[in-house]
C-alpha cells in the first residue's frame, strides 16, 4: 500500500501501522482515512500529504 508523507515535518503515513492515537486501524489505506484527519505530528491536513516512495 502507498505511504504518504507530511510536507510540514516529514511525518510518514504507512498503512501498515495507521495511526491508532487518532483511531485509524491498522491496515486503513489513506484514502479511506477520513477527510478531517490530520497530522499527528504537526496538523497538516490530509489533503496536504503527498505520496511517498521510498528510494
Amino acid at each position: 500500500m502507498q505511504k504518504y508523507i507530511c510536507p510540514t515535518c516529514d511525518y510518514i503515513y504507512d498503512p501498515a501501522k495507521g495511526d491508532p492515537d487518532s483511531g485509524i486501524v491498522p491496515g486503513t489505506a489513506f484514502e479511506d482515512i477520513p477527510e478531517d484527519w490530520e497530522c499527528p505530528d504537526c496538523g497538516v491536513a490530509k489533503e496536504d500529504f503527498e505520496p511517498y516512495n521510498e528510494e
